[in-house]
């Protein structure tokens, strides 16, 4: 077979050479141990759980060691991408901070290593196609899909192993003067990789999480452009990994199939090997077993649906880093205040197998972050998120910015701030009774006091209540009320004297705080008062004893 002249009838509109390709992306200048890494997603439109978890692992090993984060789209399936797919990658690793240093863009792209758009580099692929042609590693195949779904009926009914390979590969060894007829007649082909594996034979492959691996070499001679001349993922992502010089190739672990027909890829085109991180499955429990995360079962696998709920996305990235890195949390309960780029992400601390997603222990994360977030932080996050999910808490949240952060700043700062919330969809309750159209009046008044003493509170405080008492003067005041209605100046006291006393100054100041914000449970009642204002206090103190 004259491999020169097939490579010739096959492409013939192909003339740049691998080598000139090779110069137009030139080794990158970077400090030794810089990795390169890339996230690659296809249009899909659906962002899910495992892109996040991927992007995070990418980025962190690329910033921390000074190296390079890309965004490469993979659109050469034209079946499965959407309109607007790009917009939606693009927009949602921004919302997660994810800063990629060169790649596509909306409008665009930067960087010097693209296109960053599978579809843009069809002329590249065709190059190290006809390359591989050339060299007799590859060949072109005629069969319909009838012929392959007959092969494989057949195959079946052998007992054999299914795919296109040895005997089976029919055009595997066809004659030239044969391949030059049927292009002559305008014959649709595929390009095929002429596969030299033995399956007898192994591999021994290292990943960077699930280390030594053995695996069967690959016979398939596996697609490498179809019909149309654009690249399968196999392809693309070899040749794009190489001339985008990439270093650590992060994948979930369903890839790890793929691998030896990578490997193979690599080494026929006489190319360096990048470093594999095949990331483990995001699991959940369900029904006291584990299982994948499900598109069709769990809402959670979108990352819509952590917008939707207002889940920060420090929260997220936080959750995540303590499934990627089995340590993340013992170095957050050492460091509280320390941003996660601090901590030094490894993949020898990755997960093995399956990780287990859990929405509660992703609850108990937020409530920690969000209570370390300043005023500010919070103010940001709510507005942006009640614009989109719900406008008319938005109208009341901006109506008075100043009194809206005075709420939210409430606990916020201090050694040991509040952790009432987990998302921004429990903020709309957690201030409610701040707004007068959201106030919902309460009358669960402590059950040990009477009707006329909680009406005595009502009636005698209004005098004793100034505005401009310091803490300590506010809260004397309470105790000195309560004691002249027969109630302890302190839980103490009256646990040494039940009875002695009605009650003690707490089920004093419940009446204040049911009658003020109609809850059982609130903030601190000094802070909320001093933000109602005093008229708010006393007309709100006045209307609960009328519906006593």
């Amino acid at each position: 077979m004259d491999y020169s002249k097939l490579a010739e009838l096959l492409f013939p509109g192909v003339t740049e050479t691998a080598e000139e390709v090779e110069a137009r992306y030139p080794q990158r200048n970077l400090p030794e141990g810089a990795k390169v890494t890339r996230i690659a997603p296809s249009p899909t439109g659906f962002m899910h759980l495992g892109n996040l978890f991927g992007a995070i692992t990418d980025e962190r090993l690329a910033h921390q060691s000074g190296g390079v984060f890309y965004l490469r789209i993979e659109d050469t399936d034209a079946k499965r991408a959407v309109e607007g797919g790009v917009e939606t990658i693009i927009s949602v690793f921004k919302k997660f901070g994810l800063n990629f240093d060169e790649g596509a863009l909306i409008d665009g792209e930067k960087g010097d290593y693209g296109p960053y758009r599978q579809r843009q580099r069809a002329p590249i692929y065709h190059v190290f196609a006809k390359k591989l042609v050339s060299e007799g590693k590859a060949y072109p195949c005629f069969c319909t899909e009838e012929e392959l779904s007959a092969m494989r009926e057949k195959q079946e009914a052998e007992g054999a192993n299914p795919g296109y390979y040895g005997k089976w590969a029919a055009h595997r060894d066809m004659p030239l003067e044969d391949i030059e007829k049927a292009l002559a007649e305008g014959k649709s082909w595929v390009l095929r990789f002429r596969s030299e594996g033995d399956p007898e034979k192994y591999l021994h492959l290292n990943d960077l999480v699930k280390g030594k691996i053995d695996m069967p070499e690959n016979d398939q001679d596996i697609v490498l452009l179809k019909s149309d001349g654009i690249p399968t993922y196999h392809f693309a992502h070899v040749v794009d990994d190489h001339l985008m010089r990439t270093t650590h190739v992060v994948r979930g672990e369903e890839w790890l199939a793929t691998w030896p027909v990578h490997v193979q890829l690599f080494a026929a085109l006489g190319w360096k090997l990048p470093k594999y991180v095949h990331t483990a499955q995001l699991m959940k429990m369900d029904g006291g077993s584990k299982r994948k995360l499900s598109k069709r079962k769990d809402p959670e696998l979108a990352l819509d649906y952590y917008f939707a709920e207002g889940y920060p996305v420090p929260s997220v990235i936080e959750y995540l880093l303590t499934l990627l890195n089995s340590n993340f949390e013992e170095w957050r309960l050492a460091n509280p205040k320390e941003p996660y780029e601090n901590f030094k992400f490894t993949t020898n601390k990755m997960s093995v197998s399956g990780s287990l997603f859990d929405l509660d222990k992703l609850r108990d994360v937020s409530r920690n972050v969000v209570a370390m977030l300043t005023t500010e932080q919070v103010w940001d996050y709510l507005t942006d998120w009640a614009e989109r999910y719900d406008p008319d808490f938005h109208k009341l949240l901006t109506r008075n910015p100043d009194y809206s952060k005075a709420i939210i700043s409430i606990g916020r700062g201090v050694p040991k701030p509040r952790k009432d919330i987990a998302v921004w969809s429990e903020m709309k309750d957690y201030m409610a009774f701040f707004y007068d159209e959201l106030f919902v009046p309460g009358s669960e008044y402590p059950a040990n006091m009477s009707t006329e003493d909680v009406r005595a509170v009502l009636e005698k405080y209004p005098a004793l209540y100034d505005e401009h008492d310091d803490q300590t003067e506010w809260f004397n005041k309470v105790k000195e009320l309560s004691v002249s209605l027969g109630y302890a100046a302190s839980p103490k006291e009256y646990k040494q004297n039940p009875e002695g006393f009605k009650g003690h100054v707490g089920d004093v100041s419940a009446v204040i705080r049911m009658a003020v914000t109609g809850r059982v449970n609130s903030p601190d009642m000094y802070t909320v008062m001093s933000i109602l204002g005093r008229d708010e206090v006393l007309n709100r103190i006045e209307k609960a004893k009328e519906r006593l």
